[in-house]
């Protein structure tokens, strides 16, 4: 899966910069404590964008290819705000079988965000994901920790729609 870098400006508070600088300053002679740093920036963030991965490769002066590097590899790291709704599209195998790609790719047409994305307004966030546990209702998507299965493609707009009207 390719993470898509997110199109909602990065809004960083001082507090913020504050608690990395701190972090930064703990670890930032000992490359190897890299993930470590990343991984309690995140905590701060909610996320990495590119303007706290820039913090912490000028702060740990390392290159900043190294610090997306290691973001882009690893799974645990999004470079995406999460959505105040998590939308999470169940791709394994009974799933699959039984629609799950038709799923995601109504949710991706109707929000236009691609796995890994959030909406612009901040509202959806969208990811794929291998296994719910659910597999008796497959095809099956989670919205935050509600579960939604048997589903089918037109049954989407109108569940996406119930959490507008919420938000």
């Amino acid at each position: 899966m390719v993470k898509k870098i997110s199109k909602i400006p990065f809004e960083g508070t001082p507090e913020q910069a504050q608690q990395l600088g701190a972090v930064i300053a703990q670890y930032k002679h000992d490359p190897s404590q890299l993930m470590t740093v990343m991984q309690k920036a995140q905590v701060i963030y909610g996320y990495l964008p590119y303007e706290v991965q820039v913090m912490i490769a000028d702060g740990m002066d390392l290159p900043l290819e190294r610090v997306y590097g290691v973001s882009t590899f690893y799974a645990q790291f999004a470079l995406s705000p999460a959505g105040k709704y998590s939308i999470s599209v169940c791709l394994g195998t009974a799933c699959y079988v039984k629609g799950a790609q038709g799923i995601l790719d109504r949710i991706t047409e109707l929000l236009g965000i691609a796995p890994g994305g959030c909406t612009e307004d901040g509202l959806f966030s969208l990811d794929a994901c291998r296994c719910i546990g659910a597999c008796g209702l497959a095809p099956v998507m989670m919205i935050n920790d509600e579960v939604y299965g048997n589903l089918a493609p037109d049954q989407v707009a109108p569940i996406l729609e119930k959490y507008r009207k919420t938000a």
